[in-house]
């Protein structure tokens, strides 16, 4: 269940921080519409290697549709000439 609390609660920092764990954000609200998160560090880490990796996932798709796509043999060759260099 998500963890939501006034941003009033700000007032008291501490407990507010000690609620956020990984898996597990605090959301922060204004005026009674949610405004903020409070996240794990580890958490906002995944979150931006995944951004990253669909991001270079996008670029290979982008890739391969405009200069064509690589058989699976090619690649194969490709990475065992890499382990022989």
């Amino acid at each position: 269940m998500p963890n939501i609390k006034p941003i009033s609660d700000l007032r008291n920092c501490n407990e507010v921080l000690r609620d956020v764990s990984a898996g597990e954000p605090v959301f922060l609200t204004k005026n009674g519409r949610g405004r903020y998160a409070i996240v794990d560090i580890a958490d906002y880490e995944k979150t931006q290697a995944m951004i990253k990796l669909m991001s270079e996932l996008n670029k290979g798709r982008k890739s391969g549709e405009e200069k064509g796509w690589l058989s699976h043999e090619d690649v194969k060759m490709h990475f065992e000439k890499k382990a022989h260099e």
